[in-house]
């Protein structure tokens, strides 16, 4: 009565579909102000600073949940509320130098308006304590504070059907002469990109499914480095015996690690978590089937039968053997 799995394969002709990727990693040695999740794909479709669906949890050195820090949802950390004295908020500061009235930039009122009027000029910011909005927010002093602990990044997000990738990296992204660009110079020394990923999946589960990079565990020693990943993404659709159907996907991982720079060093590329990925062409579709009651019946008959049949085999062959065993001993005697 055991449920059969069937697995076929065929053609993908789905299209026009978002791809959804789970995430949930724990970053040891880096903490969540320095963190940032971007993503891009060939269509040319980039997402920078992914906020939407992705929550941030401070972690101590040993690992463990920062008491007084709740889990924050990403787009709603550089909208909060600043500690301090509301008389101090200006509605129209100064965006140092980064004014570009073509652009509709005037005026800078949040530290985030400042980052964005640089990025669009293609400058950084050496100094972030010299720029009031962000003094103001505490950006520097979360910098500071931050230091020496972990993060745990989880969620969701959503991404275009096609190739690309996406990465965990310190330090703001954005692009500059069609180059995607993180901006470092806030975050001074190495990056230790040291971290557990707890869950990584591409859409939904089903039962059975095995993600291979669940569980997962790099440690660097040395330096600051880029971890590479190489996602094989194959879609499935898994049909339950209740007729439900689910549309997932399953996957097949390479890595590769490159070392960038030594402890205390300028690294000579961008340290970070990259995962890429590509799909497969082809589907595949699980199905689980039951026999039913009559095709139980008929294998029991069947098997009641040859039980029967091969007693009937031994029965004749032991009263053989034994009938002829008598005749000789019989024969014996009367000789």
């Amino acid at each position: 009565m055991t449920t059969e799995t069937h697995h076929e394969l065929f053609v993908d002709t789905t299209r026009g579909e978002k791809l959804r990727i789970n995430m949930d990693v724990v970053f040891h040695h880096l903490p969540c102000a320095f963190l940032s999740l971007d993503a891009m794909d060939v269509s040319g479709d980039h997402q920078f600073d992914v906020a939407h669906n992705i929550f941030k949890k401070r972690l101590s050195p040993t690992g463990m949940p920062i008491a007084d820090a709740s889990p924050q949802r990403e787009d709603t950390i550089n909208k909060r509320v600043p500690a301090g004295n509301e008389n101090d908020k200006v509605d129209c500061g100064s965006c140092y130098g980064a004014e570009d009235p073509s652009r509709g930039i005037s005026c800078c009122s949040t530290c985030e308006e400042v980052r964005t009027a640089y990025q669009k000029k293609g400058w950084s910011i050496q100094e972030y304590s010299g720029i009031a909005q962000c003094v103001r927010e505490g950006f520097t002093k979360n910098i500071v504070e931050q230091n020496g602990e972990g993060c745990q990044v989880y969620g969701f997000i959503n991404v275009n059907k096609v190739a690309g990738n996406f990465h965990f990296a310190p330090g703001k992204s954005f692009q500059q002469h069609h180059m995607h660009v993180h901006d470092l110079q806030a975050f001074k020394g190495s990056f230790n990109l040291s971290h557990s990923i707890n869950r990584l999946s591409f859409g939904n589960d089903f039962p059975g499914i095995k993600n291979p990079l669940d569980g997962v565990t790099k440690t660097e020693m040395v330096g600051s480095g880029m971890f590479q990943y190489y996602i094989k993404v194959v879609p499935t659709l898994y049909e339950g015996l209740n007729g439900n159907r689910i549309s997932t996907n399953q996957f097949s991982v390479t890595e590769h690690y490159r070392l960038l720079a030594k402890k205390d060093e300028e690294p000579s590329g961008l340290p970070g978590l990259f995962f890429m990925y590509d799909l497969s062409p082809i589907m595949m579709k699980v199905s689980e089937q039951g026999k039913s009651f009559a095709s139980f019946l008929t294998s029991v008959c069947a098997i009641v039968g040859g039980v029967f049949t091969v007693a009937g085999i031994l029965d004749s062959m032991i009263y053989k053997t034994t009938k002829n065993l008598k005749k000789k001993i019989d024969l014996g005697k009367n000789t």
